[in-house]
């Protein structure tokens, strides 16, 4: 068996109007990691997993899945992979036995009852086996969707934004699904634009931005990136330029001089605003409000190809 479970090369998606869904992404992931794919909305995490589960034709490039080709060996390579798609696509109509029964159906599989009874169980599903999919709630409904992805035992699963739309309690039961399975071997990627998800429970991060692969990490060292925080410091009185007694701390004021900006790391012991605070105070600069602000996404990406890391691997 392939040291890796899924190899990307050179993966690239361009449509006839000229647009770059995906641009050339080379992507090892191993077995029995848990890899997030972070990126905002349009980012092309979509359109990854769509080519490497068979539902999007790439425009060049290769994927291997266990060592299998996924043109040369579709059937047996597609059968090593399970998709939960973002858009519930479930008969709401029928029972969820019959739902996940079909599911293993569709690729072959001889008949397992045990197996599809202890999918539901880890799945909290058990009890609703006979339930119409209509008479359950969305986070019963999405669980379903994760049933019929495991139905017929995949290696490697695919989780696209399985958490947006979901509560807080339901987002951190799910996380703890994952972790179950990851412990039973099962290699899972998931795609977010929630920072905590991937921080949560990933084993290593990759962050893509406009169909670009700009960064892949061991997440300890991704969280430092992702631990940005903003210090807004509306002052009493304009300033025409940033002191230079406050030049340690690199705070950078607004065109219109009223508001000071003070990034910091929100993991480290000493964030450096209470020292700010007292020089500014030393200062005669005076502020009348103040707010903090997690860094986004967007802003991260910045700063990634400002500091001359896009295009970095791991």
């Amino acid at each position: 068996m392939s040291e890796t479970a899924l190899s990307l090369r050179g993966l690239r998606k361009a449509y006839a109007s000229g647009t770059e869904a995906l641009k050339a992404v080379d992507l090892d992931i191993a077995h029995g990691e848990i890899f997030a794919l972070l990126g905002p909305n349009g980012a092309g995490k979509t359109t990854l997993i769509s080519i490497v589960c068979g539902l999007v034709t790439a425009t060049s490039g290769e994927v291997l899945v266990n060592g299998l080709h996924w043109r040369d060996r579709y059937k047996a390579a597609r059968s090593r992979i399970g998709l939960v798609p973002q858009e519930m696509n479930i008969d709401v109509f029928e029972p969820v036995w019959s739902t996940v029964a079909f599911s293993r159906e569709l690729f072959g599989l001889p008949r397992n009852d045990a197996y599809l009874e202890q999918v539901l169980r880890d799945l909290t599903l058990w009890d609703k086996r006979k339930s119409i999919l209509k008479e359950l709630s969305g986070g019963m409904k999405r669980r379903v969707m994760i049933a019929k992805a495991l139905a017929h035992e995949p290696s490697i699963l695919f989780l696209d934004e399985p958490t947006a739309g979901v509560d807080v309690e339901l987002r951190k039961e799910m996380w703890e699904m994952v972790r179950k399975l990851k412990e039973r071997g099962t290699t899972i990627i998931l795609t977010t634009h929630y920072i905590e998800e991937a921080e949560e429970m990933a084993d290593r991060v990759g962050v893509i931005n406009k169909g670009e692969l700009i960064l892949v990490e061991e997440k300890a060292e991704l969280m430092k990136k992702l631990g940005r925080k903003l210090l807004h410091l509306s002052l009493a009185e304009p300033l025409g330029a940033v002191p230079p007694e406050l030049a340690e701390w690199a705070p950078t004021l607004s065109d219109d001089g009223l508001t000071l900006t003070y990034e910091f790391d929100r993991h480290a012991t000493r964030t450096g605003i209470p020292s700010l605070l007292t020089a500014m105070r030393e200062q005669g600069i005076a502020f009348k409000d103040l707010d903090t602000k997690q860094s986004s996404l967007e802003d991260i990406f910045v700063n990634l190809i400002r500091d001359g890391n896009a295009g970095a691997q791991a």
